[in-house]
């Protein structure tokens, strides 16, 4: 009996200031391999144990498979390397491979609007990838500050919006909640 595939892949982003981005799209990976969908996650500017979801898709394998790509830390508070800049085409290289395999049902780019924003992508490059996405194949690219030419692309755009967080009361990042 052939595998079921999606009878229209679309693009979908998760933006926003807010909390839940990643986390809405390993929500919509799970659901998908419950329904015997292949989805593959590749993590731009991400890497290590330090994140839950690492361990716990490898535990899903081979329905769900997870790369990533990046150095400990955040770009952001040490500035941008020639290393982060080379780990981010390997990983968009990757994904294009990922991508245009026939095994291959959602392809999640968790934090690739970071990587475009911290200019470690260009936008010509990610649009040649969405260029080049399958009919039956779903993308996913997650991550604040969207550019407007990938949001013009999407079909379904969410924002997530903070209305209060936990860091604003001197709460700080926990481990098997926010990584």
């Amino acid at each position: 009996m052939e595998k079921e595939k999606l009878e229209k892949g679309l693009i979908q982003v998760y933006t926003g200031n807010a909390k839940g981005k990643s986390t809405a799209s390993f929500g919509l990976a799970l659901r998908a391999a419950g329904h015997g969908f292949k989805v593959v996650i590749i993590q731009f500017m991400k890497t290590g144990s330090f994140y839950g979801e690492i361990t716990s898709f490898k535990r899903l394998a081979p329905e769900i498979e997870i790369y990533s790509y990046g150095k400990e830390g955040f770009v952001h508070r040490r500035g941008v390397t020639e290393e982060d800049i080379a780990l981010a085409h390997k990983a968009l290289a990757h994904a294009e491979k990922v991508m245009l395999s026939p095994d291959t049902d959602i392809l999640i780019l968790d934090e690739i609007n970071n990587a475009l924003y911290f200019q470690l992508l260009t936008i010509q490059e990610v649009i040649s990838l969405l260029d080049k996405k399958p009919e039956q194949v779903e993308i996913v690219l997650t991550g604040r500050n969207a550019p407007e030419e990938i949001l013009e692309r999407a079909h379904l755009v969410t924002e997530m919006k903070e209305i209060k967080h936990p860091f604003h009361q001197g709460i700080n990042s926990r481990k098997g909640i926010e990584y």
